[in-house]
């Protein structure tokens, strides 16, 4: 039997798992409370790194610096679909 996989095969097993993982789910946005927590959490130490701020004025500008990230990302995206465009 052989062990090797290509790079494809890897890929095409693990998007199985994902996909077989998820809709064994019940319950998705408790399978992910943690990581938009961390991600959340992230934002607000960016934003306020010693912890001076009213809460209400740290989540604004927590919610603003997530979008600026998200339109950061967004930008790279498209750049690189230009250049694999040609």
């Amino acid at each position: 039997m052989e062990t090797t996989m290509t790079p494809a095969q890897r890929i095409l097993r693990a998007q199985i798992a994902a996909h077989t993982s998820w809709a064994n789910t019940s319950n998705r946005a408790a399978r992910t409370a943690a990581a938009r927590k961390a991600a959340d959490d992230r934002f607000e130490r960016q934003v306020d790194p010693d912890g001076v701020l009213p809460p209400e004025e740290r989540a604004q500008r927590a919610k603003a610096a997530r979008k600026a990230h998200f339109l950061r990302m967004a930008a790279k995206s498209a750049a690189a679909r230009r250049r694999r465009a040609g």
